[in-house]
């Protein structure tokens, strides 16, 4: 009678679950529509075994909203160096190959993927203890050594776009957490500096900026000093670690810059996608009737491209609607955010909202062209197991928040 009472009062979250019901299921018709005329027997059970991977999601899903928030972060260090062993072991099984799955029989799983809620929760705990001051070096320090670590492992393997959705945390949880507007400089700078690093007159200039900025703030000599240590060794190793990256992460990041220019192969899929999403027209062409689609002229189309599936099959009006409901997931989160009377919980739902956010505007932005192709899947709708799972147990972590948003 309690729990009936208990459940009343705090209510489950049905408008979120609805949304993302409706997500999945414009995914699976998407992977149907993308292996419908397919001839490999391979690419035909996609659908299925999409399917299989939605009813362990939603298992997941459940478990993570019924889970007590405490249990989060009594084990939040624990999954956090679970997930560090899993990277190594992944680097350590794939030697001298692309190191981004463990394969287990039939089963690849993408250590990378767990990493994600393994951060949230790292950080969520670390940043919630009363006695983190963001305005201390030190505590700063600590929350970007939890990021950084998992963020060089992924690199390493190398898969260089979800290793910065590692970063893409890190900001809002920090800035969630009370970090002082001095300190949001602080961390923009190095990337200021990274950007201006390769010429000579604009890296000058970046100091130059640097230092009226400390000017104006006026932290204290030797804070101030250390930064301008630390922008300028960023300005000495970026053009280093720019010649350590593959040949195709440097060419993504140039063909996205507008330097360099391949209609026959990385901006091929962008102008495929364009080609696809245009001729979708208003209404689209409706399922299974896409050209670009069923005449498979567009690559990875069930994966890092099934929005572009989409804007040619469901056209304006279905691209439209997906992104309003990805709208209201990422308005929902923050709401719920800021409505938790936890602060571990508060941070735990934010970061999952960071997360979900950053993979939307990356993957959408890209099939349009308007980010680089990274290669993150679309949330809820590519094809993935991985994904999927991830996905749905960081809703079920927002529900759960939602749920005892009055408990501290």
């Amino acid at each position: 009678m309690i729990r009936s009472k208990e459940l009343k009062i705090t209510g489950m979250d049905y408008g979120l679950i609805l949304i993302v019901l409706m997500l999945v299921l414009v995914g699976l018709m998407a992977i149907y529509s993308a292996s419908y005329k397919v001839e490999s027997p391979d690419l035909k059970a996609n659908f299925s075994r999409q399917v299989v991977w939605f009813l362990i999601s939603i298992v997941c899903m459940a478990i993570a909203i019924i889970v007590p928030t405490k249990v989060y972060e009594v084990s939040a260090y624990w999954l956090y160096a679970l997930a560090i062993i899993l990277l190594i072991f992944t680097l350590i099984l794939n030697r001298g190959s692309i190191a981004r799955w463990i394969n287990i029989g039939p089963v690849h799983i993408q250590a990378s993927e767990f990493a994600k809620i393994a951060i949230i929760l790292a950080l969520a705990r670390y940043l919630s203890h009363e006695r983190r001051k963001l305005n201390k070096i030190k505590d700063l320090a600590v929350s970007f050594g939890i990021v950084v670590l998992p963020f060089l492992l992924v690199a390493k393997q190398p898969d260089l776009g979800t290793a910065l959705v590692f970063l893409a945390i890190i900001l809002p949880i920090i800035f969630w957490a009370g970090m002082p507007s001095y300190f949001l400089f602080v961390i923009v700078a190095p990337f200021m500096i990274m950007i201006s690093s390769f010429n000579y007159y604009t890296y000058f200039l970046a100091m130059i900026i640097i230092a009226l900025v400390l000017l104006f703030f006026k932290p204290g000599l030797f804070k101030a000093m250390l930064f301008m240590v630390v922008n300028i060794i960023v300005g000495i190793l970026t053009p280093l670690l720019w010649n350590q990256l593959h040949a195709y992460q440097r060419h993504r990041i140039l063909t996205f810059l507008g330097i360099e220019m391949d209609p026959h192969g990385l901006s091929y899929q962008v102008i495929q996608s364009k080609v696809a999403i245009g001729s979708g027209g208003f209404l689209g062409k409706g399922l299974l009737k896409g050209t670009q689609t069923q005449l498979r002229f567009l690559p990875e189309q069930h994966t890092d491209f099934v929005f572009s599936l989409i804007g040619e099959e469901l056209g304006f009006l279905g691209g439209l609607f997906i992104m309003v409901l990805f709208l209201v997931l990422l308005l929902r989160g923050i709401y719920i955010a800021a409505k938790v009377r936890n602060k571990f919980s508060g941070l735990m739902v934010i970061g999952a909202t960071a997360i979900l956010g950053y993979h939307i505007i990356v993957n959408i932005g890209m099939t349009v062209g308007m980010m680089p192709v990274t290669g993150l899947p679309l949330p809820f709708i590519s094809y993935g197991g991985s994904s999927l799972i991830v996905c749905m147990t960081l809703t079920g972590m927002i529900i759960n928040a939602s749920i005892r948003r009055f408990k501290y």
